[in-house]
């Protein structure tokens, strides 16, 4: 770096960074099941009721996505390793098994929106879950303060 250079001021934000993000948003807006977020709210509505994805897509973007698809490729990559370290924290922690009707695995992953959307899950697991794979997140990635 040049002397006439300006250091960076922020440190980048880590995918943990935004899982706490979409757990704070939970806590705040509301945690819906079935869709990204709640149909009551108009399509407008800066800040409805939202799924774990719906979350993240929010904390990632800064504003509503109605699909991963409309992410530019920056904030697209955040969304996607974002997602990837919950699906991971929820294969270890909180894995859900499909199996087809011969007993065979259809899928080696848990799936973030079946996991979101399983009846018998609660807003306070989501936000519970969301925190906790941000916290193991950073038990993998981060050392002394400083990212691996």
């Amino acid at each position: 770096m040049k002397a006439t250079q300006k250091p960076p001021t922020t440190a980048p934000v880590t995918p943990a960074d935004l899982l706490r993000m979409a757990a704070l948003y939970l806590r705040r807006h509301g945690w819906h099941q079935g869709t990204y977020y709640n149909a009551l709210f108009p399509a407008d509505h800066p800040t409805p009721p939202a799924c774990a994805a719906g979350a993240i897509g929010i904390a990632c973007a800064g504003h509503r996505v109605e699909h991963f698809s409309q992410l530019d490729g920056d904030t697209l990559a955040d969304y996607l390793a974002a997602l990837a370290a919950f699906v991971d924290y929820l294969d270890d922690f909180a894995p859900v098994f499909h199996i087809d009707e011969d007993g065979y695995l259809l899928d080696e992953h848990t799936s973030p929106y079946s996991w979101n959307d399983d009846p018998a899950r609660t807003a306070e697991q989501v936000v519970t879950a969301l925190e906790a794979a941000a916290d193991e997140w950073d038990r993998l990635h981060v050392q002394g303060g400083e990212n691996r």
